[in-house]
């Protein structure tokens, strides 16, 4: 069984354990007005289109001849051209994830906290989803190729899962779950005259 790899490859990625305290560099003066049917259906999205990501890599890796062994072996052998479209593959998601944070939040606080929930969801159960359906990740410890630009991005599956499962944490703590109304603030009811 491997032991734990603190660090991920390359030194930069390991600066992404600061991400989960955006939401309270978002929230200093006031807690994020976010209402809880929001938050839950862009976490439905999120883990919905993790499955998408999922199957994606279980196809691409059973069409080149690389199934069921583990993603970081799939690397070293994927053809060039593939590669090419998985990086246009990687780019296209991020679009979309980042096009359903801009129709999801209305402030740019919301838009950024939008992005990060949804992004937490989506990476936390493309793992689940391997999981349920082929038996990988075998152990937290196994390795991954998180992503692939500008270059490829490696860590063990604890490092994504932990920086999602934070990320969605902090976010939950510093909304205000309360509805949001179309100026971005916290909808009130009006006063009657």
């Amino acid at each position: 069984m491997p032991g734990i790899d603190l660090f991920a490859t390359p030194w930069w990625v390991n600066l992404f354990v600061l991400v989960p305290i955006v939401p309270y560099a978002l929230s200093r003066k006031e807690k994020i007005p976010f209402g809880a049917r929001k938050l839950m259906l862009a976490a439905l999205f999120g883990a919905a289109f993790g499955f998408v990501e999922a199957a994606v890599v279980i196809y691409l890796r059973a069409a080149i001849g690389l199934w069921p062994g583990p993603p970081a072996q799939a690397l070293v052998s994927f053809p060039e051209k593939l590669a090419r479209i998985e990086i246009f593959r990687e780019a296209a998601t991020i679009v979309m994830l980042g096009a359903t944070a801009l129709l999801v939040g209305q402030s740019t606080r919301q838009k950024i906290a939008a992005f990060l929930w949804i992004f937490a969801f989506w990476d936390a159960f493309y793992y689940v989803w391997l999981r349920l359906a082929i038996g990988w990740p075998t152990t937290l410890l196994s390795s991954d190729v998180l992503f692939l630009i500008p270059t490829p991005w490696v860590a063990q599956v604890w490092f994504p899962i932990l920086i999602s499962s934070l990320t969605a944490i902090a976010i939950w703590l510093r909304c205000s779950r309360r509805a949001a109304s179309p100026a971005g603030e916290d909808a009130r009811p009006a006063a009657s005259g």
